[in-house]
């Protein structure tokens, strides 16, 4: 490339007025645009969780408050140059982003193949940060559970106490000195270990793309994976906010990037303004004044903020709210993370909107395939922790994983339940 450019070796980096002010280019088309932070840098289509993708028209400025935000995340944990082990479908709104973070801090990135092998790609990329979704970390933690759970003695014992006081030190609470003594004992005898099975050069995960349950934050900080939960929508081009590595509270997705003005409407609904909120749907006016009133962005998401810190926290999708035929509210994103965090089952889907009761639609773990007692089980330990109007009182399982190919799942592995619900309204409407 440089010796088409005819650049010597020396001149190896040159900004953009340079080659213009050269005639690098000999292009007479290139001149000055008069490019406004305003201005329209790309379209981005939504996932379609909801019903059909929307393409989003995203600002340089939203695109650029952006990644401010995460190079002020990123700052405490970069001391020499970063590697990023990425995955995530490069188009994604949320990779969009990290790929232009991972340019401002000058990283070193590593492609996973598939993510069948990712896994043995952390291992050989020995990535200081990585990016991901929730569901991600909710097969980490279940593979890391499994082993765990197959130790015994002091080995056992060793795990329990490192696991306990990893909370009790993320939670801010005070400890003895024997207790300090043996934390930095799990540090040298567990959270080395572990972390030499990611590479060993790990600084932090962070955790977008979806609301990761607070059980698994509080594991994989515990046992030495710092893990940074934030929150985005495609719409705001997409980061909202993101935990800090110094005050981690993985019930919350952190305080808004600086720019990002977000308040709680009387309704719940989280609402967000400023220069990261997208300049509109591509040819639906419409559709984007629906969600752009008086320049608030309505996410559709409900959440509260700590009065104190500041630190957001999001409690349910809007849309995703289930009304039972008795008028009570049901969330059933808590339900079915609790469902999922067994590692009997890998996916579920509750339902029961308008109905007198839930049910779930459950892909069991292949080797619990045919064993439905086992599965039956699971749910009823679940139930255990349920209200009465959140338990699951019939399921249905099927043998089908929810995909991106089979287009039950969007790229950031959520459920689009729509989709779902119409591919198998027989099944669960047998239910009832």
């Amino acid at each position: 490339m440089f010796h088409d450019l005819n650049i010597s070796n020396k001149e190896k980096y040159l900004d953009f007025d340079s080659i213009i002010k050269n005639d690098l280019l000999n292009d007479d088309k290139i001149q000055d645009t008069n490019l406004k932070r305003s201005s329209a840098a790309c379209i981005i289509y939504t996932s379609g969780t909801g019903g059909n993708p929307k393409g989003v028209i995203l600002s340089h400025g939203g695109i650029l408050n952006n990644l401010v935000g995460a190079c002020e995340i990123m700052k405490p944990l970069i001391d020499s140059r970063p590697v990023f082990l990425t995955w995530l479908p490069l188009s994604h709104s949320y990779e969009h982003c990290v790929q232009f973070a991972q340019i401002a801090v000058g990283a070193k990135v590593f492609y996973a193949e598939k993510i069948e092998k990712l896994l043995d790609n952390i291992s050989e990329a020995k990535p200081t940060i990585m990016t991901a979704v929730p569901r991600f970390y909710q097969n980490l933690y279940n593979k890391i559970n499994i082993s765990m759970k197959k130790q015994t003695g002091i080995k056992a014992k060793l795990i329990e106490t490192t696991i306990r006081l990893g909370k009790k030190k993320l939670l801010n609470e005070k400890m003895t000195f024997f207790e300090k003594l043996l934390n930095l004992l799990a540090n040298i005898l567990v959270r080395k270990k572990v972390k030499k099975q990611f590479g060993g050069n790990l600084k932090a995960f962070v955790s977008g793309g979806g609301a990761l349950d607070k059980e698994i934050g509080e594991f994989l900080n515990s046992i030495g994976l710092p893990t940074l939960q934030g929150y985005g929508l495609t719409e705001t081009s997409p980061v909202v906010s993101c935990n800090p590595i110094h005050k981690i509270k993985v019930e919350t997705v952190g305080p808004p990037f600086k720019g990002n003005k977000v308040k709680i409407a009387e309704d719940g609904e989280i609402l967000v303004k400023g220069e990261n909120v997208m300049l509109g749907y591509w040819n639906k006016k419409d559709e984007t004044a629906k969600v752009i009133i008086d320049g608030w962005l309505h996410t559709g998401d409900i959440g509260e903020i700590d009065p104190i810190d500041g630190y957001l926290k999001i409690t349910d999708r809007k849309k995703d709210i289930i009304v039972s035929a008795g008028g009570d509210n049901i969330s059933p994103a808590k339900i079915e993370n609790m469902i999922n965090n067994s590692s009997e089952i890998d996916q579920c889907m509750v339902y029961g909107d308008k109905k007198n009761y839930l049910v779930a639609l459950i892909v069991p773990n292949k080797e619990f395939l045919k064993n439905k007692e086992k599965i039956n089980s699971v749910i009823d330990n679940v139930n255990k922790k349920l209200t009465l109007v959140e338990k699951i009182k019939k399921i249905q399982l099927i043998d089908e994983n929810f995909s991106i190919e089979n287009g039950l799942l969007t790229p950031t592995m959520k459920v689009k339940r729509k989709k779902v619900t119409e591919k198998y309204k027989k099944e669960l409407e047998n239910l009832y």
